[in-house]
């Protein structure tokens, strides 16, 4: 069975990398697909986040990196998957996640979407806060893949170059 694991990821956090590994321990493939989001401005482009994910999970024989531009159900069927793989943090997660879930549904029956509910230790965690602290000067090596907290710190660094 094929998981599709859509986000901005900007950056991946080590919240993203628990649910791609545990997801990967449930499924035959896990593609973790990189939006292009318009609405957003991101740090990293999706060339560089999709090379970050792919450092992180080398480890990992059953993941994919891919982008994509298209409604996420239309690009999971064109991989042939059965499922969208989606990470939980908090209720606020859960009332968004539901609504684009039964969306998901009803633009694709056939594709079902799986919630896993992150790990106590990442409940916290989401990109927007790792790029406020990294912004700040803080460390984020506890929060993202030691290869993002590099990314972060020369992307933040010429803030602090005066």
């Amino acid at each position: 069975m094929i998981a599709v694991y859509p986000g901005s990821f900007d950056p991946i956090t080590l919240g993203h990398l628990d649910i791609i590994e545990r997801g990967c321990r449930l499924f035959e493939q896990v593609i973790v697909a990189v939006s292009h989001n318009p609405t957003k401005t991101p740090l990293f482009s999706v060339e560089q986040r999709m090379q970050q994910i792919s450092d992180c999970t080398r480890h990992l024989s059953n993941v994919k990196v891919d982008k994509f531009e298209i409604l996420t159900v239309t690009y999971a069927k064109m991989q042939h998957a059965q499922v969208l793989l989606r990470g939980l943090r908090v209720l606020s997660d859960f009332e968004y996640e539901l609504q684009m879930g039964h969306t998901n549904k009803s633009l694709c029956p056939e594709i079902e979407t799986v919630f896993l509910v992150t790990s106590n230790e990442y409940s916290f965690l989401s990109s927007s806060l790792v790029k406020e602290i990294a912004k700040f000067g803080g460390v984020v090596t506890h929060l993202v893949p030691s290869n993002v907290a590099s990314d972060l710190e020369k992307c933040y660094a010429k803030t602090y170059l005066g």
